[in-house]
């Protein structure tokens, strides 16, 4: 690439500019550019421009947000630009042609303005890498169904080898926000209700991909989640102790132990202040206590909503500088507060501009890390020059050069970019490797819920059962839907539902399908019932006489993702109560009411009340859109192929109508006398059922006290009594029966997933730090308190195995952000009896 770097006066003794002298760490670098630039050179660099790759390969377009105004690119580029904000999230491109687009837009960008710096490209990678043609993976719920960290790091390096493949630089995942109201339509989103497992997984998540070069993105900081009522971009009333021992210790810990390099700002005001405008939490927390360097970017259009839902900044200007002040360094998607009216703020003496060069300092400094000031910087990226991790098949070989094309009426061209070596079909991002990872995630969240043995279904699978049910009724909403296993930031249905004509781009089976591939031998007989949210009932007629007629049904319920009212679950789709959309639940009611075996099966986005089904049908199978080998996944669990190992990272409630409730309720917040609302969950946090028996034995401490600087030694006895392999997830809870402030009856404080076979045993071992018993006392300090404890060790938070009656001793220790955060498990095999 050749670009206009000859401006810059301050170099090295060759001429190189100190800023592109690769020998200088990045801080040195981005001091030597920041000296040479004008004020609205540094302010270029602070915000994005919503774009979308061309389809044709050409460079890239705008495609701006219904609420904005297109911006003038040949006005802006002479300046820089900071962010390109989703290349291939926008609309329907092939991944080769998109890739190529990316590419020539960069060197647009980088040849106009006078010191060569291209931008840095960001994407949406929810739940995989948000572009047509890309892998779908299961949603963060599923994540925290399978508790997991392992393999959500692998999920995520793979997901970022596919997103760098292509030129994308940054991802804006994971998603740490603890569910606090499962109404909230964005629980899909989420990895469950408990802090402890939302903070393990998702920095599992970011180390996978950090690893392949990402930059990956916390959000949302912080308490987006804890809106009154679960209403999307609600107020937040929450306490500062709620949001210190809840809210921030997910985002504490993935800053401490995942690398990660830029958090997001939420949209919502916690108590009358936005979290965009929040000093105390943005710089005073995140930088100063927790030592947090990278970046802080808005959500989208967080900065322009200071002036226009909050009401805190009478113009523009006034909130791009209250944002920077707060510690927010980048504006997305698009040029809004962070362009004219901060330029003007700026020269008129409003905003300091001290503020914009601490800001541009960040966003320097993070693109001279990844490489785009060097001085042999190229746009072309890794699919572009060669076979890569993306286009290699499950053992490893070069995957054939073919894929969907998504406009089936274009020409093919074999080369519709003369000179930069692509073809339309020729990068390949969802390659058999991907799909075989997509499959054990999915297979490892799968949750069953409830069994009276009817599962599994196979004879090859379930002893004393001589044959696969000859006539299995498939009957609701879910069970021909291509896309109900699909959240809504998975590209079919965040983008393709506004491109009807463009095909899914990946394979979705259907749970039809899937239940045909695992039972070949038996009769599926569909019948929809009914759609998912709609109230009519025409079909329950035809699924009541199919239920009867058959051996077995399955009941395919659950939600359609969306976006802003478009679905049952998903951003913007907030629900009213828990009860199961549309007439779903009536429905069910009436295949219980046939008297032919119901297994239940939800693909859904957040936990739904099942009424007596809940006890009542043969089975209930859980599975929180898990992504395109979903179906498979769950038919496969009905058969006995796999043995269920996932377990609910959120309570699923008994009642549709008590709500908000999840497990870290204070006493207060269970079950009493004094009110007619019950809400003890029918299935409770970290309830999971298996194919086979585990029996826990012999707990021993090492002592029955320790210091408040100290730790427990604890060892038990896990068997596997059963006939097959089966996972056990053990679980550790603190219980803190006197404190000095109300607590929660009990927290999650550590976990081990055990893979035992039939007879085989281990010894666990657990060591578990005094610190884990910290809260936030009545000064707002987070403190360790001397007192009695039960150490919990349970199958579930309704379901204590063995407990331990333990002390601390010594005076209260008051602890930060470096004490312990984990219980250590280590396990021993026993012998065989």
């Amino acid at each position: 690439m050749t670009a206009n770097t000859d401006h810059a006066r301050v170099g090295t003794g060759d001429g190189i500019p100190r800023w592109r002298d690769t020998s200088l760490d990045a801080g040195a670098r981005a001091d030597a550019l920041i000296a040479e630039m004008t004020l609205r050179e540094k302010i270029a660099q602070l915000f994005g421009v919503w774009v979308g790759a061309s389809d044709e390969g050409g460079e890239v377009a705008p495609h701006q947000h219904d609420m904005e105004e297109a911006v003038d690119l040949e006005e802006l580029l002479p300046y820089g630009l900071g962010q390109l904000t989703r290349p291939f999230g926008t609309a329907p491109v092939d991944p080769a042609l998109g890739a190529v687009s990316l590419m020539r837009t960069q060197r647009r960008i980088a040849a106009a303005n006078r010191f060569g710096i291209p931008a840095l490209a960001h994407e949406e990678c929810l739940a995989g890498f948000a572009a047509w043609g890309a892998t779908a993976y299961p949603v963060p719920l599923s994540w925290g169904a399978t508790f997991d960290p392992a393999l959500i790091r692998e999920m995520a390096a793979a997901i970022g080898r596919d997103m760098r493949s292509v030129g994308v630089h940054q991802g804006l995942a994971p998603v740490l926000d603890v569910v606090r109201d499962a109404r909230w339509g964005r629980v899909e989103e989420t990895i469950g209700e408990d802090p402890y497992l939302v903070g393990t997984v998702a920095t599992a998540y970011v180390q996978g991909l950090e690893s392949a070069g990402i930059v990956a993105t916390l959000k949302h900081f912080a308490g987006y989640s804890a809106s009154r009522a679960g209403r999307n971009l609600a107020p937040v009333g929450m306490g500062a102790r709620e949001r210190a021992d809840v809210i921030l210790p997910p985002f504490e810990m993935a800053v401490r132990e995942s690398g990660v390099r830029s958090v997001m700002h939420a949209y919502t005001d916690t108590d009358g202040i936005p979290s965009a405008t929040d000093e105390r939490l943005l710089t005073g927390l995140l930088r100063d206590a927790w030592g947090f360097t990278g970046t802080v970017v808005a959500d989208y259009f967080g900065i322009a909503f200071l002036k226009t839902l909050h009401g805190v900044a009478g113009t523009f200007g006034e909130a791009a500088g209250a944002a920077l002040a707060a510690g927010v360094d980048v504006e997305l998607p698009t040029v809004k507060a962070f362009g004219d009216p901060l330029l003007d703020a700026v020269t008129g003496g409003r905003v300091p501009e001290a503020l914009v060069d601490r800001a541009v300092r960040r966003v320097l400094v993070q693109k001279a890390e990844l490489g785009l000031l060097d001085p042999g910087w190229s746009p072309r990226p890794p699919a572009l020059t060669g076979p890569g991790p993306q286009d290699r098949d499950a053992t490893g070989a070069p995957a054939p050069a073919v894929g969907t094309d998504p406009y089936p009426d274009a020409d093919a061209d074999p080369d519709p970019a003369p000179g930069d070596g692509a073809e339309r079909g020729s990068v390949h991002l969802d390659p058999d490797a991907n799909r075989v990872l997509a499959r054990r995630v999915a297979e490892r969240a799968v949750v069953l819920l409830h069994n009276d043995g009817t599962l599994p279904l196979s004879p090859d699978h379930a002893p004393g059962r001589t044959a696969a049910p000859a006539r299995i009724a498939l009957i609701g909403p879910n069970a021909e839907s291509r896309t109900a296993v699909l959240g809504c930031y998975a590209f079919p249905v965040h983008v393709g539902g506004q491109h009807p004509g463009i095909p899914l781009g990946i394979e979705l089976p259907t749970l039809r399908e899937a239940l045909a591939a695992e039972f070949p031998d038996s009769e599926i007989v569909v019948a929809t019932g009914a759609t998912v949210d709609g109230t009519g009932t025409d079909g329950f007629a035809e699924a009541a006489a199919a239920a009867r007629d058959a051996d077995v049904v399955v009941a395919a319920l659950g939600d359609r993702a969306g976006l802003f009212g478009r679905g049952t679950s998903g951003e913007g789709c907030d629900a009213e109560s828990l009860a199961l959309p549309g007439v779903q639940q009536q429905l069910l009611d009436l295949l219980l009411a046939t008297g032919t075996p119901v297994v239940v099966t939800l693909l859904a986005g957040r936990p739904y009340a099942l009424g007596r089904a809940a006890t009542g049908s043969a089975a209930v199978v859980q599975s929180f859109f898990p992504g395109e080998e979903g179906t498979t996944a769950v038919a496969s669990v009905l058969s006995g192929r796999i043995a269920p190992s996932g377990r609910l990272p959120v309570s699923v409630p008994r009642h549709p109508g008590a709500q908000p409730s999840t497990y870290l309720a204070a006493r207060l917040g269970h079950s009493s006398e004094v009110s007619s609302i019950d809400p003890t969950p029918a299935f409770g946090f970290g309830h999971g059922l298996t194919y086979t028996a585990f029996e826990w034995s012999d707990l021993a401490a090492d002592g029955h006290e320790a210091a408040t600087d100290g730790e427990f030694g604890l060892e038990f006895t896990v068997r596997n009594t059963g006939s097959r392999e089966g996972t056990e997830l053990v679980q550790l809870y603190l219980h803190d029966p006197v404190a000095s402030v109300v607590q929660p009856v009990q927290r999650l404080i550590g976990y081990a997933r055990l893979e035992l076979a039939p007879g085989q045993a281990v010894r666990v071992r657990a060591t578990v730090p005094a610190d884990l018993a910290a809260f936030t006392g009545r000064d707002g300090l987070r403190i360790v308190e001397p007192g009695e404890l039960e150490l919990r060790f349970a199958a579930s938070s309704t379901d204590p195995r063995l407990v331990a009656r333990v002390a601390l001793t010594g005076p209260v220790r008051e602890v930060d952000h470096r004490r312990a955060l984990h219980t250590v498990f280590r396990t021993e095999p026993v012998p065989a009896r």
